[in-house]
Order: structure tokens, then C-alpha cells, then sequence
């Protein structure tokens, strides 16, 4: 009985491989997806290849995903002022439609100081 020789299998070298394939590699890996062994049969990469990624590339993973204290701080205050603004534009939508209707229903189904809020905007627009 002759065994049969399997040929080497040829692995890919690192060098022809896309940074963003890479990326991915190491995403699917950590998400669990799909194991190391599964990445290393799939994709005909050596195991050891995939481990030298992680450990390099994980860093750039989490520095790109990272944002600095600053710009953190800059993008919340710049969502406050929207969310300030579309409160703003409720609070005189209501105003207008208390005007129409006649109706005070801010004070029925709106919390005590938005409902303060709403009437200090209808003294206003009234003087």
C-alpha cells in the first residue's frame, strides 16, 4: 500500500496582502466569527501570520477608533447645542399650537418645568 504524498501546501506571503484584508482578518477573529484555525484554513495564511497580525495591528484597531479628550468634548457640546436648538423649535411649536387651539396642554401632559418653560416663551411673545 503506497501513501500518497500530499504536496506542501503553498502559504501566502505577507507582503501581497491588503492592509484593510488584514483588518478584517483580525475583526472577524476577535468578533468570534470565526477561529484562528478556521482564518488559517480559509484564508491559507499560517496561523503564526494571523497571531503576528493581531499583535500589530491591534493597537492601530484602537487608536484609530479612539478620539482625544478634546475632540470628545467638542462633538458632545456641539450635539447639545442641536439638541438645545430642537427643543427650542418644540417648545415654540407648541407655544403656536396652545395659541390656535386654546388648549393649555403643556400643563396637562408635559413635565412641571418644561411646561414653566412654554409659558415664560408664551409671555414673551405676547408683550
Amino acid at each position: 500500500m503506497e501513501t500518497q504524498k500530499k504536496d506542501p501546501c503553498r502559504k501566502r506571503n505577507g507582503r501581497e496582502i491588503s492592509f484593510d484584508f488584514k483588518l478584517s482578518v483580525i475583526d472577524e477573529i476577535n468578533n468570534g466569527l470565526i477561529s484562528l484555525n478556521y482564518a488559517s484554513k480559509k484564508y491559507n495564511i499560517s496561523r503564526s501570520t494571523i497571531e503576528y497580525w493581531r499583535n500589530k495591528l491591534s493597537n492601530y484597531a484602537s487608536k484609530s477608533k479612539s478620539m482625544s479628550k478634546e475632540q470628545e468634548i467638542k462633538k458632545l457640546k456641539e450635539r447639545i447645542e442641536e439638541l438645545e436648538f430642537v427643543k427650542d423649535f418644540q417648545q415654540d411649536m407648541i407655544v403656536e399650537f396652545e395659541k390656535i387651539t386654546g388648549e393649555e396642554l403643556s400643563k396637562k401632559f408635559l413635565p412641571e418645568h418644561l411646561a414653566q418653560e412654554i409659558q415664560r416663551k408664551k409671555k414673551k411673545l405676547t408683550k
